[in-house]
C-alpha cells in the first residue's frame, strides 16, 4: 500500500523524505476554507477541515492508498493568517507577528479507506518575534519567498533573523508535525507485516 501525500508544498515532502518515509505526491483540488469567509471556525477546525477536504479529494481517486494531508494557519492576537495575497500583505502580516507570540496550528489526516480508518492530530508550537522594523520587514519579504507561507514566514529560510523563541514541535512550524506521523506510518508498516 503506497503513501500519498496530498500537497504540492516542498517543505512537507522534504520532512518525509528527510524521515526515511516513501510516497509520492499529489496535489489536491479543493477551494480551501478562509478565515475570513468562516469567521465562527476555530483556526484548529479550519485547519483540520481544509486537511480532510485534502485527504478525501484525493482517497477519492486513490482508494486503495495512504492519503497523507495537512493544513497550516498561523493565529496572532485574535486572528488567522494564512498565505498572503500580496506583498503588502504579507508585510501587514509580518508587523503584526513582531515582538508578539502567535501559535501555529496544522491539522493532519492520515486517511486509509481501505481500512475505514482516519486518524486526526492537530499540531500547536509557539513561536515568538523578534520586534522587527518596517526595513527588516521588508528585507525579509525580498529574500524569503513569503507568497505560499501561512503567516508569510518560514523558520527553515532565514528564521534566525526574525524568530526569538519556539515552544513545540519545530515541523509543525515549517508545515507538518513530524511526532505524529512517523507513529503512524510505523504502525501501519507492522500491521502490513
Amino acid at each position: 500500500m503506497e503513501l500519498i501525500l496530498a500537497s504540492s508544498s516542498p517543505r512537507r515532502s522534504h520532512l518525509l523524505s528527510k524521515a526515511g518515509i516513501l510516497f509520492r505526491t499529489i496535489s489536491p483540488d479543493v477551494d480551501e476554507l478562509s478565515a475570513e469567509s468562516n469567521p465562527e471556525l476555530p483556526p484548529h477546525e479550519l485547519a483540520k477541515i481544509n486537511a480532510r477536504m485534502k485527504a478525501e479529494a484525493v482517497a477519492e481517486s486513490h482508494p486503495n492508498s495512504l492519503v497523507l494531508a495537512a493544513d497550516t494557519v498561523v493565529y496572532c492576537s485574535g486572528q488567522v493568517l494564512g498565505k498572503p495575497l500580496d506583498p503588502q500583505d504579507a508585510e501587514r502580516m509580518l508587523t503584526l507577528l513582531s515582538g508578539n507570540t502567535h501559535e501555529v496550528i496544522t491539522g493532519v489526516i492520515w486517511l486509509n479507506h481501505s481500512a475505514n480508518s482516519v486518524k486526526e492530530f492537530i499540531g500547536r508550537t509557539w513561536v515568538t518575534f523578534k520586534p522587527l522594523n518596517a526595513q527588516q520587514i521588508r528585507d525579509y519579504i525580498s529574500k524569503v519567498p513569503v507568497m505560499d507561507k501561512a503567516g508569510s514566514y518560514a523558520l527553515q529560510d532565514r528564521g534566525d533573523e526574525i524568530v526569538e523563541r519556539i515552544e513545540g514541535s519545530r515541523t509543525n512550524v515549517i508545515g507538518l508535525p513530524m511526532e505524529p506521523v512517523q507513529q503512524w506510518w510505523a504502525q501501519d508498516c507492522q500491521s502490513r507485516n
